[in-house]
């Protein structure tokens, strides 16, 4: 039986040095879930916030195997979790990602010149009531808003930046989650106005704005594309890791699941930018 965790401070040690953001939002309840096997003494927890899932503890093909209903990226803490996850998911895409450091002393200077380079005719806008309806009309800027429960809770703890063309979000960069020292970035562009610098003045912007309110702007990438990015924004590279992408026909769904509060009904698309550019 898998279990919604309420005491999240019971894994907070399983845990315990992994610098993903997103199992901070987890931990400190912020947003996410944490599920285990055994709720009165777990040795095994799955992190989940967004599309992401985090396996840590001792491995658990019955965490594994029950996993959250539609597309999931899952991200083992060791070998032996990756042998699990391979064991019970045999079709799952093994994928490299890269983590970026947490540390970042950024160069204001520099974000604010970067945000000064958007072109003549776009115009940076913040994330607010008006321009959240505008996100979720499109599939590339729906993810900007849509790991939020809701359009409340985006607007009180959320943050965002977007470019407009014509009416129209043609980029952006925006909070994917949230924890209560920062916030995950998402960014990405639509295709026809890619290579223009826009992606670019919207992180700059963002982060800018977290600076100014002490939030931390985390980044994490996908693909090297999304490194480079980064590291012309000031962060710096720290690893590659292992994790793997399984669709939502696979695995063992609701029956299983013994759920007090919340609910893993929740399909993501695969985040874009910082995660996934």
């Amino acid at each position: 039986m898998i279990y919604e965790l309420s005491d999240t401070s019971k894994v907070k040690h399983l845990f315990e040095g992994w610098k993903e953001t997103l199992i901070y939002s987890c931990l400190q309840k912020v947003m996410g879930k944490i599920y285990v096997t055994d709720p009165d003494s777990p040795v095994s927890a799955m992190a989940y916030a967004g599309c992401f899932a985090f396996y840590a503890g001792v491995p658990d093909k019955e965490l594994v195997r029950h996993k959250p209903h539609g597309f999931v990226i899952m991200a083992p803490q060791d070998e032996k979790w990756a042998d699990c996850i391979e064991e019970c998911f045999p079709n799952a895409k093994k994928i490299t990602r890269y983590a970026i450091k947490k540390d970042t002393k950024f160069d204001k200077e520099l974000l604010h010149k970067l945000t000064d380079r958007l072109p003549e005719g776009y115009d940076l806008k913040y994330i607010d009531e008006d321009i959240y309806d505008m996100c979720l009309m499109d599939p590339v800027t729906r993810d900007f808003v849509s790991s939020f429960e809701s359009k409340e809770k985006y607007l009180d703890i959320g943050r965002g930046v977007v470019v407009i063309r014509s009416g129209r979000i043609v980029a952006g960069a925006s909070s994917y989650t949230r924890y209560n020292e920062g916030i995950e970035i998402e960014v990405d562009t639509v295709e026809e106005e890619r290579r223009k610098g826009l992606a670019t003045a919207a992180c700059a912007a963002l982060i800018l704005r977290c600076l100014g309110e002490g939030l931390y702007p985390s980044w994490d990438a996908q693909n090297m594309n999304s490194v480079h990015l980064a590291e012309k924004l000031g962060y710096e590279y720290d690893h590659e890791y292992t994790a793997y992408e399984v669709s939502g026909r696979e695995g063992m769904m609701r029956p299983a699941w013994k759920m007090p509060s919340g609910s893993l009904e929740q399909t993501r698309t695969v985040p874009k930018g910082s995660l996934s550019l």
